[in-house]
């Protein structure tokens, strides 16, 4: 549920895992019969293209049952509360609950009230545990290594929960961490997570080996927090000008949806240093790994 919730010999043991997995998605027939008989339920109370499906597919591909949850379609609809939809799926005797809500916090309601295992896939501003893993399996596929690696992670860093996961993934896997905002797009004590702070991209370029860039989350936000977009742009977005000032072999990370033009010029979404793509491919490896190593011979149902 949380980054905190594993240690780094414990992602260590998922990036590995997820690696056997990367030759399953090659393959003609896709199809592992590890988890046969399992069930899981995609919990998404947000929109969601990216992790739904690459948790959907992770879990077919292992061949458990999976069950998507739309709350328009739910008596959450109706009213029905977070607490007693849980313990409705839990009388059904399932495996596992991916959860995707827009409170933070909201994973650990699920906890509490199933006795099935339980994968936050984003609550509110929280934390994105299982986005930070398939960027450290993808970093770690490009570069081979991670320890002493220096990112910096930019934008709106106040509203992400990617951006939470990532400082403490990438810290505990030894890595150098720099945020790069306006500030009033960092949070208090985001120092105190591990990062450095800084608030002039063209400065931070030239030290990192990863770029990871990050969404103006305009939906999450209930006031102004920049001038406007175009000032945004001209400071904060990644642009060819500013990537002559970075190392050669750079990485340009982004967790998606991208708004081309505006974090990022948009040719630069598909140069060879982009890992855009590759991330959404990590990121059916790494939930499969996630999904065997907590359901492969659970006896608790």
């Amino acid at each position: 549920m949380s980054i905190n919730d594993v240690s780094a010999e414990e992602i260590d043991l998922i990036l590995t895992t997820a690696k056997s997995f990367v030759e399953v998605g090659e393959r003609e027939i896709k199809k592992l019969p590890t988890l046969r008989g399992k069930t899981i339920v995609n919990l998404f109370y947000e929109p969601s293209t990216r992790t739904r499906i690459s948790f959907e597919l992770a879990g077919k591909r292992l061949s458990a049952d999976i069950i998507n949850f739309s709350e328009k379609a739910s008596a959450a609809a109706k009213g029905e509360s977070l607490k007693d939809t849980t313990r409705t799926l839990n009388a059904m005797n399932i495996n596992a609950v991916v959860i995707r809500h827009p409170y933070p916090g909201s994973p650990y309601i699920v906890a509490r009230n199933t006795r099935a295992r339980v994968i936050n896939a984003g609550d509110g501003c929280h934390e994105h545990p299982t986005q930070s893993l398939l960027d450290l399996f993808t970093i770690k596929k490009r570069l081979g290594y991670l320890k002493g690696l220096k990112a910096i992670i930019v934008g709106d860093i106040f509203h992400s929960r990617v951006a939470r996961s990532n400082i403490l993934a990438f810290k505990k896997m030894g890595m150098e961490v720099k945020v790069v905002a306006p500030p009033t797009l960092l949070p208090a004590q985001v120092e105190e997570l591990g990062a450095e702070c800084s608030y002039n991209l063209a400065e931070a370029v030239s030290e990192a080996d990863i770029i990871y860039l990050l969404r103006m989350q305009t939906e999450r936000q209930a006031r102004a927090f920049i001038p406007s977009i175009r000032e945004y742009v001209r400071y904060y977005g990644l642009n060819r000008t500013l990537l002559k000032k970075a190392k050669e072999d750079v990485l340009i990370m982004h967790p998606g949806p991208m708004t081309r033009g505006v974090e990022i010029e948009s040719d630069l979404a598909d140069i060879p240093q982009s890992t855009i793509v590759e991330q959404v491919t990590s990121g059916i490896a790494v939930r499969m790994a996630i999904l065997y190593l907590i359901l492969s011979g659970d006896e608790s149902e």
